[in-house]
């Protein structure tokens, strides 16, 4: 299915005790191109997130935003550092009976004293918690194909009417360039009676010279390619693949053969058809810049 490159896609639930939000949104660009906006302690998500969502988007300027909070923080680890509380104790008990002195030392006097107690983070099972950000991640994306295959029928529709346009206008081409043969035959005629008068007229020149005329502006092979082009313009419609960078390309070919007929034109309403053409050309090809 045709798709825009323009999107947008949020998904937010609490997993594993966290709250995981995903955003993703996109615009145009030739490739695709991803940046990310992560906290910091979890700057491994990054290249996950970008080589999973590469995996379902071809094309365009991708942004993802995470945001993680943990709703149950029992990543802080307290320890004792037994060696140095034993040192305390100790020295206190030694202080105790060397200066005569109570001893009155209990655990959260001796948890008061420097260094006793150590405070550190836990290892954070990055594993678990891809898992989790993958999950949200995979809501987020399908929201977002799903605006991008929307705005993308939109695209479809406009494209097939112009391209529809563009075929009235070769048809019109076809039926009025065999005419204009015959009218400069008729002209030519006309003009050389003219300058003749009554001389018998060498009518094996004049077919030469018609002929000639009707082989300069003879448009049959550019018609025939505009026709196929076209046709295969719609036919990428039921490509499963990114087919962006491929009408492009053949958008450039259709224009190349409005370019051609109106070179060899020599009559003023095909001239008229062909700025047509090139009209819907160029607002297909800027409609073409927005598929992935």
């Amino acid at each position: 299915m045709i798709k825009s490159m323009t999107g947008y896609g949020r998904h937010q639930q609490i997993l594993d005790g966290m709250n995981i939000i995903v955003e993703i949104k996109s615009v145009n660009h030739r490739y695709f191109d991803f940046t990310s906006r992560i906290p910091r302690n979890y700057g491994f998500l990054d290249e996950k997130l970008k080589s999973y969502i590469q995996t379902r988007v071809s094309r365009g300027k991708v942004e993802c935003y995470v945001q993680i909070d943990n709703l149950e923080d029992d990543s802080v680890i307290v320890e004792v550092n037994r060696p140095l509380a034993k040192a305390y104790v100790d020295a206190v008990n030694t202080m105790s009976e060397v200066y005569s002195l109570s001893n009155k030392l209990d655990a959260l006097a001796l948890s008061k004293f420097p260094d006793v107690l150590v405070v550190r983070k836990q290892e954070a099972d990055e594993n678990k918690i891809w898992n989790s950000v993958k999950a949200v991640t995979q809501c987020a994306v399908d929201k977002f194909i799903a605006m991008r295959e929307a705005e993308g029928e939109k695209l479809r529709d406009d494209i097939c009417s112009r391209a529809d346009s563009i075929l009235k206008q070769v048809e019109f081409v076809e039926e009025r360039s065999p005419q204009t043969v015959k009218e400069y035959n008729n002209k030519l005629l006309e003009r050389m009676k003219e300058l003749l008068g009554d001389v018998h007229v060498d009518e094996a020149r004049l077919l030469t010279e018609s002929a000639i005329y009707a082989d300069k502006v003879a448009v049959a092979e550019e018609t025939v390619r505009l026709r196929s082009h076209l046709l295969q313009l719609k036919d990428f419609f039921n490509s499963q693949e990114a087919i962006g960078r491929k009408m492009d390309f053949l958008v450039q070919e259709i224009n190349r053969e409005a370019n051609t007929i109106g070179s060899k034109a020599c009559d003023v309403e095909i001239t008229a058809c062909v700025l047509e053409i090139k009209s819907e050309v160029e607002k297909i090809r800027e409609q073409v810049q927005n598929i992935e």
